[in-house]
């Protein structure tokens, strides 16, 4: 009989849900927006879980993220560093890497090897250079991240200079209003964000050339681009990239549960 365990990253932005049949296998994933509430939005995720057939009472279940205090069915709470960490070696493999998540309220740059975190820095003081900076700078463009990205793309030669979100704004709206193409400033601001993870990448003792990109701007073919550029090798992702920390969890949960049968016995 399959044991299924459970992974729920509750995101600043975003929860990610995750559950994997024996350790093994991807079998159910979800990505909705956290909004103002983490226990109700811990709450919606259950809710999921039973009309999936995947009951979180009976289930084991690991909480990581922003809002983990939440779910009050998570047997543990576990760091989002150990999350995306496991997440990242069941998408990616365990040969040494870095793995840069762009969070919505944060930016985290991990070093691995054989699988197992080396070292890792964290942007969680400043919104530069996260997913909520994009937004807000999208926002003052009127239009979508996405179509910000791909604006970007056909862009060149703007410069945000300023590092705090409120003077970027400021910069971009003084752009806007001596106007300067829409295009170029999206080229801007994406910079501003690469070049802002491109310091973090550049504090950080990573082993080996492989980089990979996790959070929601990994769906963002331009963002992959750029970043290759700025730090001189192949930044590259895959489709369940933004669920790492989710399958993280999971997997931490399936550990947990064969801990305890063990103990069991």
């Amino acid at each position: 009989m399959p044991v299924y365990s459970i992974g729920v990253d509750i995101g600043s932005t975003c929860a990610k849900l995750a559950v994997v049949e024996d350790g093994r296998t991807l079998v159910h994933q979800m990505v909705m927006p956290t909004g103002w509430s983490s226990a109700e939005t811990a709450q919606a995720i259950y809710d999921q879980l039973e009309r999936q057939g995947y009951c979180p009472d009976s289930s084991p279940c690991v909480a990581t993220g922003y809002g983990r205090l939440n779910v009050p069915y998570a047997q543990k709470t576990v760091t989002e560093i150990t999350c995306h960490a496991k997440g990242a070696a069941f998408l990616f493999g365990t040969e040494a890497c870095a793995i840069i998540d762009i969070g919505g309220q944060d930016t985290k740059v991990i070093a691995m090897a054989d699988g197992v975190v080396q070292d890792f820095l964290m942007n969680d003081k400043c919104s530069a250079g996260t997913g909520r900076f994009l937004e807000i700078m999208a926002n003052t463009l009127c239009v979508d991240p996405g179509t910000l990205c791909e604006l970007a793309r056909r862009g060149s030669g703007v410069s945000i200079s300023s590092m705090c979100t409120v003077f970027a704004e400021s910069e971009v709206i003084s752009l806007i209003g001596s106007g300067t193409a829409k295009e170029d400033i999206a080229y801007g601001i994406v910079e501003s964000i690469v070049n802002k993870v491109a310091s973090q990448y550049g504090k950080l003792s990573v082993p080996g050339d492989r980089c990979y990109l996790t959070g929601g701007l990994c769906e963002s073919p331009y963002i992959l681009e750029s970043l290759s550029r700025t730090l001189g090798l192949t930044v590259t992702s895959h489709p369940l990239a933004r669920y790492a920390g989710a399958i993280g969890a999971a997997l931490t949960a399936h550990g947990l549960a064969r801990s305890e049968r063990r103990t069991s016995v």
